[in-house]
């Protein structure tokens, strides 16, 4: 079974700096209404972490008291971290979710930008610090988290009495989505960016058809090429792993070993490749013929080594916890690496979570939720890239999807990256035109130079940056 286990980059794609040019506005607000951090800290719950400076915004990093329990509230409380950019009160507000740790440092989603409004963005329950003590794991599910965001929406709209937008990628446009779900009357409208949508966790011929028709065939077989020989040549590579890992002071203890690690590294090449990077990068990927000292370190610019050590697991121990419970990993037959596994029990989120953790998959979350959007969901907006893996399973709209104002676009050639400026002129100002309408605001009230997010760079691999990044497992 593959898993194809990777989330976080499409964040990196929706959150970026901020420009100087709202200054003005933001100066002038605060100079017109209550100071906005004495009036959240008034609100039962809330506790101030710090606030940093941003030219013409407030911003606070806070927690708020919830529940471990949404259905009984009486076993405990827990302190969810979360942040504020604030404009003004009398400007929209967007709820971003990247369904992992929060970034604690200002940036603004692309439908904040495009609205030019205030945003909240909410830390995952079970991410550090954000996590019960003890943690009772049977508690991290789609339902407590959605319900994480409609507590703190409830507790924020006296202040934001605007309309709202829920927004996240990957992952994060997955929990956008479960949030709608289960309170869709809460959110005016929601943008979900690459958001997979594994409705069968046992179907995943899908992912099949993907790879066997993603980019061009050269480049398919170069890739499908270099994990072979990455195989084929396991001694010479897992030698240098583990120079690496005593180096560095990594262990294998979840997995059970060096090599078993090595494998998964390598089984997550081809998704890896295609997930972050465009076909015009076809050319890096090394000859057949290439030195192991090359292929080594393309395969860790690709895949990651740290990523399935057990310090490179551990932080993303709660998404892996949520695949094999709930969300549903996919998995690739790799008919071209046939004989040379070893390891094949390892592909699963199972196997990345310590075992002192009771897991059993749920059947039928998904399912409802893709009933739900394909038949209820009212002004859904997907984004996908168009060889972007995850594109693999995308959520669906139903019939009559234009009378429930829900739409689904592909940005052209793109990856796990893409969003709404990248799609092509006729969608992108049809998804601006919505974006805009569901926020309540007029597209002459918008500057010009808010209108659209700039693309950005493909992703971001840099660690504690704004935006933390692995490249190492493959995740939504």
């Amino acid at each position: 079974m593959r898993k194809a286990l990777r989330w976080l980059l499409a964040l990196t794609v929706l959150v970026g700096t901020v420009g100087a040019g709202s200054a003005t506005a933001g100066a002038a607000d605060k100079a017109t209404e209550p100071d906005i951090k004495d009036r959240v800290l008034k609100i039962p719950g809330m506790k101030l972490v710090e606030e940093k400076p941003y030219e013409g915004y407030r911003y606070l990093v806070m927690t708020y008291d919830q529940p471990v329990d949404h259905r009984n509230p009486a076993k405990g409380t827990f302190q969810q971290r979360f942040t504020l950019l604030h404009k003004s009160t009398d400007r929209p507000t967007v709820f971003f979710t990247s369904g992992y740790n929060v970034n604690t440092n200002p940036g603004r989603s692309e439908p904040t930008r495009i609205v030019d409004g205030n945003q909240v963005s909410m830390e995952y329950r079970f991410f550090t610090p954000s996590r019960p003590q003890p943690a009772d794991w049977s508690k991290l599910d789609i339902y407590q988290a959605a319900s994480d965001q409609h507590r703190l929406f409830a507790a924020l709209k006296p202040l934001y009495g605007k309309n709202w937008l829920a927004t996240g990628g990957s992952k994060g446009g997955m929990t956008a989505t479960y949030y709608r779900r289960y309170y869709p009357d809460d959110m005016n409208g929601t943008v979900a960016y690459v958001a997979p949508n594994d409705i069968d966790n046992n179907e995943d011929s899908a992912y099949d058809r993907f790879f066997a028709n993603v980019g061009d065939q050269a480049c398919r077989t170069q890739l499908n090429s270099v994990q072979r020989q990455a195989l084929l040549r396991r001694g010479e590579f897992v030698a240098r792993y583990q120079k690496w890992a005593d180096e560095n002071g990594k262990t294998f203890k979840t997995l059970g070993s060096i090599d078993k690690a090595f494998e998964n590294v390598v089984v997550d090449l081809v998704w890896s490749f295609w997930q972050y990077h465009l076909q015009s990068e076809c050319a890096s990927v090394p000859a057949t013929n290439a030195s192991t000292d090359e292929l080594y370190k393309f395969v860790d610019s690709i895949s990651g080594f740290d990523g399935y050590t057990d310090q490179g697991l551990e932080r993303f121990t709660p998404y892996y916890y949520q695949a094999g419970t709930e969300l549903g990993a996919p998995s690739v037959k790799n008919a071209h690496l046939k004989g040379l596994l070893r390891h094949p029990e390892t592909l699963n989120p199972r196997a990345y979570v310590p075992r002192e953790i009771p897991m059993k998959f749920k059947r039928g979350a998904m399912a409802d939720v893709d009933r739900w959007v394909r038949e209820d969901s009212e002004r859904m907006l997907f984004v996908y890239g168009q060889n972007d893996p995850w594109s693999g399973e995308p959520f669906r709209l139903g019939r009559n999807a234009a009378a429930r104002d829900d739409y689904r676009f592909y940005a052209p050639g793109g990856n796990h990256g893409s969003n709404i400026a990248q799609l092509v002129a006729d969608e992108r100002a049809k998804a601006t035109a919505k974006v805009l309408q569901w926020a309540g605001v007029a597209p002459a009230a918008v500057r010009k130079d808010e209108a659209h997010a700039k693309p950005l760079a493909p992703y971001d691999a840099k660690l504690d940056k704004p935006v933390v990044e692995q490249r190492q497992s493959l995740r939504p």
